[in-house]
C-alpha cells in the first residue's frame, strides 16, 4: 500500500500526496471556473472556486490517497444552464489542460534548477515528481470512458452517446475500473512520465541555448 511507501521513503511520499492533492484541486477549480464562464455557477455557489482539498476532494478522497496514493474530486455541473452545445466538452476539458500546464510548469522548473544550480537532487526530484503525477493526471482523464472528462469530452462531439441508457454507462464505468486493477494505471503513468520527459527535454535545450 502506498503508506508503505510514506513510510519508507517519507520524502517521495509527502511530495507525491502534496502534488496530487493541489493538482486536483486545481484541476476541480478549473471546471467549475470554466462552468461560471459558460453560464452555469452550480459549482461556484457550492464553492467550488477554492483550492480547498476538503471541499474538492472530501474525506474519503484524501484518505485513500494516504492510504493507496489514489484519490479523486468532483465539482456538480448542469449542462442545462449553459449556453452551447459545445460547453460541457469546454468544461470538461478545462481540468485536463490545467494538469497539462501543471505538467510544463514543473517541467520548466526543473530545467532551469538541472541548468543553473546543478544537482540537487531533492528539488530536481520533486519538479520530476510533479511532472509525470501531472502527466499521468491529463493521460488518465483523457481516456473516453465514464465517469473521466475524456467521455464528456468526446459526447460533445458525438451527441448519441449521452443518450446512451444509465446501465450502460455503469457498466462502462465498471470496466474501465476493471482494466486500471488490471495494471492499465501502470500504462498511464508510463504515458505520464512521456509528457514530463518531453517537456522536460524541450526546456532544458531552450535554456541550454541562452546559456
Amino acid at each position: 500500500m502506498f503508506i508503505r511507501t510514506l513510510i519508507e521513503d517519507p520524502f517521495y511520499g509527502i511530495c507525491q500526496i502534496g502534488i496530487v492533492m493541489f493538482s486536483i484541486c486545481l484541476h476541480e477549480y478549473a471546471h467549475a471556473a470554466m462552468a461560471l464562464k459558460c453560464g452555469d455557477d452550480t459549482a461556484a455557489s457550492q464553492g467550488h472556486l477554492s483550492l480547498n482539498p476538503a471541499i474538492q476532494m472530501g474525506s474519503m478522497s484524501i484518505l485513500f490517497l494516504f492510504l493507496i496514493g489514489i484519490a479523486w474530486g468532483a465539482v456538480p455541473v448542469n449542462e442545462s444552464r449553459m449556453r452551447h452545445r459545445l460547453h460541457p466538452a469546454l468544461v470538461a476539458f478545462a481540468g485536463p489542460l490545467s494538469n497539462l500546464f501543471l505538467c510544463a510548469v514543473f517541467a520548466i522548473a526543473w530545467a532551469v534548477v538541472a541548468a543553473v544550480f546543478g544537482h540537487l537532487d531533492q528539488v530536481l526530484l520533486f519538479f520530476r515528481i510533479g511532472g509525470y503525477v501531472n502527466g499521468a493526471l491529463f493521460c488518465l482523464n483523457m481516456l473516453p470512458v465514464p465517469p473521466l472528462d475524456g467521455w464528456t469530452i468526446l459526447a460533445g462531439f458525438v451527441p448519441s452517446m449521452k443518450r446512451l441508457s444509465p446501465q450502460v454507462m455503469q457498466n462502462l464505468s465498471f470496466i474501465l475500473l476493471l482494466l486500471l486493477l488490471l495494471g492499465a494505471l501502470s500504462f498511464v503513468w508510463l504515458g505520464g512520465e512521456i509528457i514530463s520527459t518531453i517537456f522536460r527535454s524541450l526546456f532544458r535545450s531552450i535554456i541550454d541555448v541562452f546559456l
